[in-house]
């Protein structure tokens, strides 16, 4: 137990690392802003903390917490909010007050659900769901338009909702590490779809609605079951990175040695014992190929 200091003035309180087991029921500054408790022991949070309304970060992380009090939702200033690395299998349904939250990750937890209320979360830019134990998404997962960067993996998920399609703003989703057999022909309508890694999944075939993804530089499809690639996979021309190592393909579309911008092609450990000639070209132009 932490000595219980003068934090009567105190509007940033950081006490990462310290071993802590609980903390004293001396409240800071009435108008605190920032509350770190990263890399403790704690397994309960004082009240005071939830009173403390004015508050823009909370990190929670790497701590034994199992539930978290209804109070979280009087928070209404909150900016980012880090639960990770918890003992957490389900989280309060009180997210929809917690309007101008933008950073929320939520990584190695138990969580076998997400609480409706997030739905909405209208400016959250960033979503760490990672390492937890969904096996499937909720379908308003697509209302949140304000979404960047979706980070889903290390969970037994199976599908993803169609209405990922909606997220216009997304600009990286990483979705490596699950069941996944499939990918929603919806994926094409996420223009702004910079990074896609959908490795060590059970991918047996991709949408056409993938050559749609115009902006998209980083594509990593490796260590799924891909016997093919659509032709449309041609047509993205700001494509920089394309993994497909540890698939079965024998074949490659044509239209992948015309990528003017491509720089790496792995191809290892896959069926493929000789290059098309067309892609000679694309060596030439200084594409590392790995076969």
């Amino acid at each position: 137990m932490l000595a219980a200091p003068d934090w009567s003035g105190v509007r940033r309180v950081n006490l990462d690392g310290l071993g802590l087991s609980g903390l004293p029921e001396r409240k800071a500054a009435p108008d605190m802003t920032a509350f770190s408790v990263y890399d403790n022991a704690l397994t309960v949070v004082p009240d005071w903390v939830w009173t403390r309304t004015g508050l823009r970060t909370l990190n929670l992380s790497a701590n034994r917490f199992q539930r978290l009090p209804d109070a979280l939702g009087d928070l209404r200033e909150l900016r980012m909010l880090d639960l990770g690395h918890n003992a957490l299998d389900a989280l309060p349904d009180v997210f929809g007050g917690l309007g101008r939250l933008a950073f929320l990750y939520l990584s190695h937890n138990g969580l076998t659900a997400l609480p409706e209320s997030m739905r909405h979360l209208g400016s959250l830019t960033y979503l760490n769901v990672t390492d937890n134990a969904l096996t499937r998404l909720p379908d308003w997962l697509g209302e949140l338009r304000a979404l960047t960067e979706l980070r889903l993996y290390g969970n037994p998920l199976e599908a993803l909702p169609e209405s990922l399609g909606a997220l216009g703003n997304l600009r990286e989703l990483h979705v490596m590490n699950t069941r996944l057999t499939g990918v929603p022909a919806s994926l094409g309508g996420c223009g702004a779809l910079e990074v896609l890694d959908l490795q060590g999944n059970a991918l047996t075939a991709l949408p056409d609605s993938l050559g749609q993804l115009a902006r998209l530089t980083t594509l990593n499809l490796r260590f799924n079951a891909l016997t093919h690639l659509p032709d449309t996979l041609g047509d993205l021309g700001t494509l920089h990175t394309l993994d497909l190592r540890a698939n079965g393909l024998t074949t490659l579309p044509e239209g992948l040695a015309h990528l003017p911008g491509l720089r790496k092609l792995d191809l290892r450990w896959n069926r493929i014992e000789r290059l098309p000639d067309a892609f000679d070209a694309l060596i030439a132009r200084g594409c590392q190929v790995y076969l």
